[in-house]
């Protein structure tokens, strides 16, 4: 894997686990009982972005080694996903 692979990996790993973790154990203001005037009865009661940040993260590293190094071990490669078998044969020099 090249060292753009490897960013683009960790960016979309991390960005995916955040849209899973962000609702999770969110408590809304009509939920704890206090909204705040001119804010929707939905929005969060306090502020929790940092914790959920740094969940995303370690969560997002764990997942990130798990799918390099099972790209980089040759257990799954870009030929696994040839479907419709467009790529050209593996060379015998090679």
């Amino acid at each position: 894997m090249s060292i753009t692979a490897v960013i683009v990996v960790f960016a979309v790993c991390w960005f995916l686990v955040l849209l899973i973790v962000l609702p999770l154990r969110m408590q809304t203001q009509a939920e704890a009982g206090s909204i705040v005037p001119g804010t929707p009865a939905g929005a969060p009661a306090g502020p929790v972005g940092r914790k959920k940040l740094i969940v995303t993260t370690i969560a997002a590293t764990l997942a990130w080694a798990a799918i390099c190094l099972t790209v980089m071990s040759g257990a799954i490669s870009i030929r696994d996903f040839d479907v419709m078998g467009r790529l050209p044969p593996i060379s015998a020099e090679n």
